[in-house]
C-alpha cells in the first residue's frame, strides 16, 4: 500500500514509519526542514519537504504520492508543560489542527484518497465516573481546555468527512522521543510503540469512527481499538 505519511518525523512517525515499511507499504514521510529528510530516508521513507500550512503545495505532494491511505501525525509541542514556551506550543498545535488538518483532509480528498487516519488525543472527555468511551461529550471549551476543544474539534471533524476517516484518540504518551522517555507519567497513558501499531492497523482494519487508544485505565476504555483495530498496548517495536 502507498501511504502519505504526514508528521513522519515526530514522536510517533519515528515509529510508524519503520513498522510500515517492515509491512511492505511504501511510505512518503513529511517533514518542514530539509534537514529532516535524510533521517527519513535512512527509516525507508521517500521524503517530501512541504508545509502543512501551503495548501496548493500539500495537495501536490499528495498527488504526486497518489497515496492510497493518508495518515496525520503532525504536532507542534516541542516543549514541555511547566517551561515558558509551552503556552506558545499550545497555541502553535492548535493551528495544525485547526487550518493544517483541513489543508490535508482537502488534499486527500483531491486525490481520490478515501481513508485519513489522524492522531487525537483521550484526555478531552468530561468528567463523570468510570471509564470514559468514544460517545462521551468533550470537556467544556473553558479554563486550560479553551484552546484545545475547539481544535481537537476541528481536526475530528475534518478526518471524519471523508468516507473512511478514523480519529486515533491516543493517551498521554511515553517511550523514546516523548517527555516521558523512561515510563508513564501522567495517565492514562499509551507507549508510543502501541500508538503506532494501532495507526498501521488502521490502514487495512476498523470502520470509520473515532477510537481510544491507551493502556487499561479506570478513566478510559479502549476496548473497541482492541476489537477492531487489533490495538496491543505490550507492543514494542524492534529496530
Amino acid at each position: 500500500m502507498r501511504v502519505f505519511l504526514a508528521g513522519a518525523g515526530g514522536a510517533i512517525g519515528r515509529r510508524l514509519t519503520p513498522l510500515l515499511v517492515k509491512a511492505g507499504h511504501q511510505v512518503t514521510g513529511t517533514t518542514r526542514s530539509a534537514d529532516k529528510a535524510g533521517a527519513l530516508r535512512a527509516m525507508g521513507a521517500e521524503p517530501v519537504v512541504v508545509d502543512v500550512f501551503d495548501a496548493e503545495a500539500l495537495k501536490r505532494a499528495v498527488a504526486a504520492t497518489k497515496p492510497d491511505a493518508v495518515i496525520h501525525q503532525l504536532t507542534d509541542l516541542a516543549f514541555a508543560p511547566g517551561t515558558p514556551q509551552y503556552a506558545e506550543a499550545l497555541r502553535r498545535n492548535a493551528r495544525i489542527r485547526i487550518e493544517g488538518t483541513p489543508n490535508l483532509a482537502a488534499a486527500a480528498r483531491a486525490a481520490g484518497v478515501r481513508r485519513l487516519i489522524a492522531q487525537s488525543i483521550a484526555f478531552i472527555y468530561a468528567e463523570r465516573p468510570g471509564a470514559r468511551v468514544e460517545t462521551d461529550p468533550m470537556a467544556p471549551a473553558e479554563g486550560v481546555m479553551a484552546g484545545t476543544i475547539p481544535a481537537v474539534q476541528a481536526l475530528e471533524d475534518a478526518v471524519l468527512a471523508l468516507p473512511e476517516g478514523i480519529v486515533l484518540r491516543y493517551a498521554y504518551f511515553y517511550g523514546p522521543g516523548t517527555w516521558s522517555p523512561d515510563g508513564p507519567g501522567r495517565r492514562p497513558c499509551v507507549h508510543v510503540d502501541a500508538a503506532a501499531l494501532a495507526a498501521a492497523n488502521a490502514l487495512s482494519r476498523g470502520e470509520p469512527g473515532v477510537y481510544n487508544v491507551g493502556e487499561d485505565d479506570p478513566t478510559l476504555s479502549s476496548e473497541k481499538a482492541r476489537r477492531l483495530l487489533g490495538f496491543d498496548p505490550d507492543f514494542r517495536l524492534t529496530l
